[in-house]
């Protein structure tokens, strides 16, 4: 019963999809980051069948299909993760001292930084979304929005806090040890299922969130003392991003190198 509870909260609190409501008791929340990963499944569920709709109908624009697909995790999450990537855009380009920074975090307002960023992150994320056109790209691309959630769940609960607030709240209700290893478990399958597809994304895409992960841990060390709920947010969709790049680029240079000694 705990398990269903925590599957429903973390349904709750990281989506938009309509679930019983239930209290949020701290015994129930042990397992929420568990269930994290599932609304990846979900979101990457509905990107496959995107694009079999595209595949079947044969002549939808790109443009159209990349701003649906662009579009499907806003809808399922309702944007609770742009807010943190926002918040967190703002407080990094504000260039003020440490307790300032953490102020901007949760100050509800957003600057023009975080608009700035947003846009630029935007738009490479649609120019990178136009190389997914086949099946296989197309399964590896929504495996991603599995492995975001792992990470950023992971390093919720390895990382140290920068203040007491909902993230802080989250973690130390959490079984963190049992969580931590369910978590490499589930992020582990994710990346055997995409080496299956293609074994070169699948070491793309690995690389690309290590890299990630080291830069997120450094740069909110530094700049907060610690990660918060928003930083996570930010942390999903810098991974989503950068392992999509890792995607178009591996195919740039092969494609490249395929037409150089053919």
């Amino acid at each position: 019963m705990r398990l269903i509870k925590s599957f429903l909260i973390a349904l709750s609190m990281y989506s938009k999809i309509p679930v019983p409501r239930t209290e949020w008791k701290e015994k129930d929340m042990r397992f929420v980051f568990v269930f994290f990963p599932f609304i990846g499944v979900i979101i990457g569920a509905l990107e496959l069948g995107w694009f079999y709709l595209n595949d079947y109908m044969g002549n939808i624009p790109v443009i159209l299909r990349v701003f649906v697909a662009a579009a499907i995790p806003i809808a399922v999450t309702g944007g609770i993760h742009i807010d943190g990537f926002m918040d967190t855009m703002d407080a990094f380009h504000s260039y003020r001292d440490r307790e300032k920074k953490l102020e901007i975090l949760k100050d509800p307002h957003i600057g023009a930084f975080s608009v700035i960023m947003l846009a630029l992150y935007g738009l490479i994320f649609l120019g990178a979304l136009s190389f997914v056109e086949d099946a296989k790209t197309a399964i590896t691309f929504g495996i991603i929005f599995v492995l975001s959630r792992c990470v950023s769940g992971f390093c919720a609960l390895s990382f140290k806090s920068a203040h007491e607030g909902t993230l802080d709240y989250f973690t130390k209700n959490s079984s963190k040890t049992l969580v931590k290893i369910l978590v490499i478990l589930e992020a582990v399958a994710a990346i055997v299922g995409m080496a299956f597809i293609n074994p070169v994304f699948a070491v793309c895409v690995s690389v690309s969130i290590i890299v990630s992960v080291i830069f997120y841990y450094f740069k909110t060390k530094k700049e907060f003392g610690g990660v918060t709920g928003d930083t996570a947010g930010y942390l999903l969709l810098i991974t989503e991003r950068n392992a999509l790049l890792a995607m178009v680029i591996i195919s740039i240079i092969i494609q490249r190198f395929n037409v150089m000694y053919m």
